[in-house]
């Protein structure tokens, strides 16, 4: 029998830099820290109320004065950004312009300014702007015969975002992928008064199944169709860096990959190409998924969320959205 000629270990040997925790942590190449989260939270136009979502569980629906509670004790972790969605008035009626979502004395409008007089700089309030939460057809846009309009929608989607940043919004998100929405924001800011109110853009927010408790949890699933000819096809990865160069053209101040965990390559190649603050949005499709098979005894819960957080990190993300950031820095998982 041939003996085989197995090389002896060289000098090299990489298994040293892993021999115990503390030299892992030494090492590492990649690091979370709490600063880098932002967490979404979905409030209802009231005082007190907490709403359990069954689709994302551990996350409810909050009045004001309880999220003000929850803010209040993530600060205390670190995590120091909000980002916010809302719900009009219960029995308030949906129209086809979504007119509740500019209104003073909404629950984003409310929730945002008490934020600020309380926490004040303290505290990063970022705010959601779409008009699918308020439309009666559940679009981000206006629509004609069933057809998303495209600048007609701008100037609703304006006024939302002012009515936000009176109100004392940090950071406004739109999230309507309609094409010009950026500039026709920052025009809109500028010149009304508010040239430092930061603008993120959702730049590539793809159509996917991963938003599917969202919905549930912001009552914005459309009517009719589905939201294919203004957010961008899954099989897609060029036509990102085009949405990116555009936002970045028109005026954005920070970027957004959304979904991230199926996108990780698409968050890669935008990191590559654009200087800009990049965050990318770990969905509640992606958050549910692994809490139902936590639950299930399926998977270890802190194992998987830690490795896709620092997947995220790593794939280039300078900030995570994210509905884990609390349990995973309670929790010690990073």
């Amino acid at each position: 029998m041939r003996e085989l000629d197995i090389p002896m270990p060289g000098r090299t040997r990489p298994r040293r830099l892993r021999r115990t925790q503390a030299i892992r942590d030494l090492v590492a190449e990649t690091h979370i820290v709490p600063s880098q989260f932002i967490v979404p939270r979905f409030v209802l136009p009231a005082d007190k109320a907490d709403e359990p979502i069954p689709s994302l569980p551990g996350l409810s629906q909050l009045g004001v004065e309880n999220l003000l509670s929850v803010v209040e004790d993530e600060l205390k972790l670190g995590i120091r950004a909000v980002l916010l969605f809302g719900h009009p008035e219960a029995g308030a009626k949906k129209t086809p312009d979504g007119q509740l979502a500019w209104d003073p004395n909404g629950a984003v409008q409310r929730a945002t300014e008490r934020l600020k007089q309380t926490f004040g700089d303290d505290l990063i309030v970022m705010t959601d702007v779409c008009l699918c939460a308020y439309t009666d057809h559940g679009h981000c846009g206006l629509i004609d015969k069933g057809r998303v309009l495209n600048d007609p929608s701008l100037e609703p989607l304006v006024r939302t975002a002012l009515s936000h940043a009176d109100a004392g919004a940090d950071v406004v998100a739109p999230s309507d992928m309609m094409d010009g929405r950026i500039a026709a924001i920052r025009d809109g800011l500028d010149e009304n008064g508010f040239s430092d109110v930061i603008l993120m853009a959702y730049a590539v927010k793809y159509a996917s199944g991963y938003y599917g408790p969202f919905r549930d949890a912001a009552d914005s699933a459309p009517a009719e169709g589905d939201r294919q000819s203004y957010q961008m096809d899954a099989r897609n990865a060029l036509e990102a860096l085009r949405e990116v160069e555009l936002d970045e053209l028109e005026g954005a101040d920070m970027l957004m990959v959304k979904p991230a965990l199926a996108y990780l390559d698409v968050i890669r190649t935008v990191r590559g190409m654009t200087s800009l603050p990049l965050s990318a949005y770990n969905v509640s499709g992606e958050y549910a998924a692994v809490k139902a098979a936590a639950a299930k005894g399926w998977l270890n819960e802190a194992q998987v969320v830690r490795e896709n957080l620092h997947a995220i990190r790593r794939a280039g993300a300078d900030q995570i959205i994210t509905y884990h950031a609390a349990d995973a820095i309670r929790g010690g998982w990073l």
